[in-house]
This record gives C-alpha cells, sequence and structure tokens, in this order.
C-alpha cells in the first residue's frame, strides 16, 4: 500500500468514525422530521399545487421548509460539516426509498383505490406516480444536495461573523442561508425538470424560482422560535458534546 492510499484508507476511517459520533450524538427525533421531510418533498413534488404562468408551486412545497430548518439547526449545534454529513445520508435514504417505491410499483396487484373506483387507469397513474420518473428523482436529488451545502457553508460563514448567541442572531444565519439555499434549489429542479422536459422559459424558470424561495422562506420564519428553542435547549443540557469535543480536539491537533 503507497503513502498516499494509506492516507486515503486513513481519512475515510477517521471520516466513517466521525460520522458514526455524529448520527450517536443528534437526538433521533431530529433525524427522523429531517429523512421524513425530504423523502416526503421528493415525493408530493409529482403534485402541482400552484400552476399559472409565472407562479408554480408542487405540493412538495409543504415538506420544504421542514427539511432548511432542520439542517439550520444541526447547523448551528453542531457545524457545516455535520449539517452536509447527515443532508448526504438523507439524500441516499431518500434514493432508496425512490428505488424500493419504483420496484413496487412494478409488482402484480392493485391499489386500493382501485376496488373503489374499479378503473385500470387509476391504478396505473398510482404506479406511475409512486414509480416516480427517472428525471424527477434525479433533478429533485440533485437540487436538494447542492442547496443542502450551499445552505450550511452559508450558514456557518454568517453564524461565525455574529458574536451574539441569541435569536436575532439564529433568525439572521437561518433566513439569510435558506433564502438562498432554497432559490439554488428550486432553480436547479426547475432547470433540470421543468425546462428541459417541460419547456419552460428561462423567465418562468428564475421567477418561479424566486417567489417560491420567499414562499418557501416563511415557513421557517414562522417556525424559526421553535428551531431556536430547541438548539438553546441543546446548548443547555449539552446534548452532542461528545461529537463537539472530538472537533475541537482535531482542530487543536
Amino acid at each position: 500500500m503507497t503513502h498516499a492510499h494509506k492516507n486515503l484508507f486513513n481519512w475515510l476511517s477517521d471520516e466513517i468514525n466521525d460520522t458514526k459520533i455524529l448520527f450517536r450524538n443528534i437526538p433521533s427525533l431530529t433525524i427522523a422530521f429531517f429523512f421524513l421531510s425530504v423523502v416526503c418533498a421528493n415525493l408530493m413534488a409529482n403534485k402541482e399545487l400552484v400552476n399559472l404562468s409565472f407562479v408554480a408551486f408542487d405540493c412538495g412545497f409543504v415538506f420544504s421548509w421542514i427539511m432548511f430548518l432542520c439542517m439550520d439547526v444541526i447547523c448551528k449545534r453542531w457545524g457545516a460539516k455535520a449539517s452536509i454529513k447527515v443532508s448526504v445520508c438523507a439524500l441516499l435514504v431518500n434514493l432508496a426509498v425512490s428505488g424500493i417505491f419504483a420496484l413496487l410499483s412494478k409488482a402484480p396487484g392493485m391499489w386500493g383505490e382501485y376496488y373503489t373506483n374499479e378503473s385500470l387507469e387509476v391504478n396505473t397513474a398510482l404506479n406511475n406516480t409512486f414509480g416516480g420518473a427517472w428525471y424527477v428523482v434525479l433533478g429533485s436529488g440533485l437540487a436538494f444536495i447542492t442547496s443542502a451545502i450551499v445552505n450550511a457553508l452559508l450558514n456557518s460563514a454568517i453564524g461565525n461573523r455574529l458574536k451574539k448567541n441569541n435569536f436575532v442572531s439564529f433568525a439572521i444565519r437561518s433566513f439569510a442561508s435558506t433564502m438562498i439555499g432554497q432559490f439554488v434549489d428550486n432553480l436547479i429542479f426547475a432547470t433540470v425538470v421543468s425546462k428541459i422536459f417541460f419547456g419552460w422559459t428561462w423567465t418562468q424558470v428564475l421567477v418561479c424560482s424566486a417567489i417560491g424561495a420567499v414562499s418557501e422562506l416563511l415557513g421557517e420564519v414562522l417556525f424559526s422560535g421553535v428551531g431556536y428553542k430547541v438548539v438553546r435547549s441543546w446548548e443547555k443540557d449539552g446534548v452532542g458534546e461528545q461529537y463537539l469535543d472530538k472537533i475541537r480536539e482535531s482542530e487543536a491537533v
């Protein structure tokens, strides 16, 4: 084994160990909410909520702000690297669920709705919805992980410049990073899916991405107080100190 290979192996071992400690330190309910919101947002992206000339929302909008609020509280307590790692894991879970849904949509048998309407069209429509188009899964996955990285890095960068640890500081870093992160998320999804496959114009892509980002931000604004109280309770109770100690030791070396 060459020196470069040893360094790579050691780095991978450290990262795996780091990730294990991280997931042991983040409260399970936070992880559950985060993962569930990612899966639900991806699934409900198949159904439109509003479809006007320059304003379009899918039903995934209802869950997207939850994703960003979860990322923001994780970033506030454990840093950008931790938020990105959890986001990557959430993406893998979402892809696994999408793959399982796609396989099960090919299974023989009827959905319960078929026995109510007795129509093969209903069964086919449900199979297609839960099976998911590959470009929707690709677009949503690429949009999510890119926006998650942007959100984490920006949230951490703004937080490092704020001296006070109060709600105003939490709101500034969270609202700014979420606004830009949501815009990036909407822009990538609209470009990869809506423009290429649905024929949107660039005007529609940009306007809908901006309006969507503002609208999705409102959800986090309404519940930011809850997020702040959760983080402060973690800090007060010393939740996740094992991971933070490991980070401090790494930085001291």
